[in-house]
């Protein structure tokens, strides 16, 4: 019995291949966020530990999670 009977490809490249585009969008978005910002994300929340901004950062972040997860289960 072969390995590839007991383990379909199909589904496991289509997971891989949204889980690249899931990681290239997110890495975009985050990006985008950075160069939009007037001021240092980073600073902000490491350094003046600025949880506002942590939140928003998150917000988006989940966000983004939700729809890329609507777009690949549809």
């Amino acid at each position: 019995m072969n390995t590839t009977e007991l383990v379909p490809l199909a589904p496991l490249v289509q997971t891989l291949v949204y889980t690249a585009i899931g990681i290239v969008i997110f890495s975009l978005a985050f990006w985008a966020i950075v160069k939009i910002a007037p001021f240092s994300i980073r600073k902000e929340i490491e350094d003046d530990q600025n949880m506002a901004l942590a939140l928003i950062v998150g917000a988006v972040i989940i966000g983004l999670a939700i729809i890329i997860g609507a777009v690949i289960s549809s």
